[in-house]
């Protein structure tokens, strides 16, 4: 391929030979015992992209993945693209007929995928002789060790990034809460500037370790596979989320970055093992509105959380920027402000929030309206999908289905998916206004608002609830809401669950706490 003098199109493919040329001798990444420097790395991402290309992956070809945050997994983000294929990452926590969904429709020609999902993977109908196996082990008889040793017979694989920017570089799959769901393409250009955008707003720096709990499969791990490569920075893999193995590794491999849904820095924040760090560590929260109650007790641990907020079509595309006037407020106060989302990332576009009437709502904190967005983060568009893309871009913005007020300080807060607001007796209950407050409660670890069916009111909030304390009680938890929110917006009824249901992304699966209660009535259950 010709170089041009003064262009070079954007790839995060560059980050890993940047980083083999100027860290070849650190570490690069760790799982268990086995310790890979850059130079290492890069040699298995090389021969990885030798072994593909004779097992015939091309520019274009689909190629999926299945496997927990393993060094096989990290390398795939890299060797796949540099063949010029696309990368498929499946959620692991998939059934064998949302997997075989997403291998057939994003025309998957190859799989990867770990011994551990082989039960999984032969329930589907996938060839048996386009996997590629991963024990994961490290070891000789590892059939992805003995794939990457035959490449080393061929001629070395130049790792170089593509004749465009724009080519798709991978398919990633909604959660698929309201009907299938889509797939979502990301550009190398999307991928390389949603890298540098999570390294300036997370303050990476050349020493940084980030401890892979979050699941690479959610957007690449928000894309910071490419991110820490770039910083030549260590990645500390994790195959299965273990909170007290994560407190071990935090101290032990000078962990500096943390990242995950609110529901596992509220495990790790809340783990027995919990203490107050010597060295602090940054905190990525993303997935979920989470808690003023998480955002402190994380600063009380010496975590420094950052809040930010994207859609499977977007990466992260906010951020809760920290504001030096909120250094003199307390901790709770902090917390408070840090709990919102923010506005957009630097490599980004502002993000609206737009009324009925397609203007943007004041910036009083208090109108609701849709948050829209549009800029450098947004994806391609949805695989095989032209209808559903037209939609999501129409007026020239990604439609987000998000409800969100902005704040006078122009930092967006949202306020409930519009699926989930709740109308009673014609006032709109936003589900998360009310989860905050039960979360806020001393005694209550998590909790989840939705609406059931009313003759009188049309519908009412009721309220699920995982507790910290045994001891509290529903009539408790009625009275603190009541004392903290307008009488309507109280949940009517509070049932204490042991957990809540999740997607196979770890949101809460609202549509299963819908089903029984609206039952025989006409709407509701979606």
């Amino acid at each position: 391929m010709t170089r041009s003098v003064n262009r070079t199109e954007l790839s995060p493919l560059t980050f890993l030979n940047r980083a083999m040329a100027m860290f070849a001798d650190r570490t690069a990444v760790v799982a268990g015992d086995r310790r890979y420097t850059y130079e290492e790395f890069g040699s298995r991402v090389q021969r990885l992209a030798a072994g593909l290309r004779a097992s015939g992956v091309e520019s274009g070809t689909s190629v999926a993945v299945l496997s927990p945050n393993t060094p096989a997994m990290l390398e795939s983000q890299f060797g796949i693209p540099a063949v010029g294929g696309v990368v498929v990452n499946v959620n692991t926590r998939l059934s064998a007929t949302e997997v075989d969904h997403i291998l057939q429709h994003s025309e998957a020609q190859l799989l990867l995928a770990d011994e551990q999902f082989r039960a999984l993977v032969e329930e589907t109908s996938f060839p048996p002789d386009r996997v590629q196996w991963i024990k994961d082990s490290g070891g000789p008889d590892d059939p992805y060790e003995l794939f990457l040793a035959d490449a080393d017979a061929r001629r070395p694989f130049v790792v170089e990034p593509p004749a465009s920017e724009d080519q798709p570089l991978s398919i990633n799959y909604t959660s698929g809460t309201t009907g299938p769901p889509k797939g979502v393409v990301y550009s190398h250009r999307h991928a390389y500037l949603s890298a540098i955008g999570q390294i300036v707003e997370s303050g990476m720096r050349y020493d940084s370790a980030i401890l892979w709990s979050l699941p690479v499969f959610h957007a690449h791990g928000w894309g910071y596979v490419w991110s820490v490569t770039a910083m030549g920075g260590k990645h500390v893999c994790q195959r299965d989320v273990d909170y007290a193995q994560i407190w071990n590794l935090l101290e032990a491999e000078q962990i500096t970055h943390h990242n995950g849904a609110p529901v596992v820095h509220t495990n790790v924040a809340f783990h027995p093992r919990a203490h107050t760090l010597a060295k602090t560590v940054t905190a990525m929260v993303s997935g979920a509105p989470a808690s003023t109650k998480l955002f402190a007790r994380l600063r009380d641990l010496n975590f420094h959380p950052v809040h930010i907020y994207g859609l499977t079509e977007t990466g992260s595309t906010t951020v809760c920027a920290w504001r030096g006037e909120w250094e003199h407020l307390d901790v709770r106060e902090q917390a408070q402000l840090l709990s919102r989302q923010g506005q957009a990332f630097i490599v980004s576009d502002p993000v609206r929030v737009v009324g009925l009437d397609h203007e943007d709502v004041p910036a009083d904190g208090t109108t609701v309206g849709e948050v829209r967005m549009r800029g450098n983060l947004v994806m391609s568009h949805y695989h095989r999908d032209p209808d559903a893309t037209a939609e999501a871009f129409a007026g020239g913005w990604l439609h987000s289905g998000d409800l969100a007020v902005v704040h006078p300080d122009g930092y967006i807060e949202l306020r409930d998916r519009k699926k989930d607001i709740i109308v009673s007796g014609g006032e709109n209950i936003a589900s998360v206004e009310v989860e905050q407050t039960l979360a806020s409660h001393p005694g209550v670890m998590e909790a989840a608002v939705v609406a059931r069916p009313s003759e009188k009111w049309g519908e009412r909030p009721v309220a699920f609830v995982v507790l910290s304390d045994p001891s509290v009680s529903t009539e408790e938890l009625k009275t603190y809401c009541r004392e903290r929110l307008a009488h309507f917006k109280c949940p009517d009824d509070i049932s204490i669950v042991d957990d809540l249901p999740r997607t196979a992304t770890g949101k809460i699966r609202k549509l299963s706490l819908r089903e029984d209660l609206w039952k025989g009535h006409a709407h509701r259950i979606h």
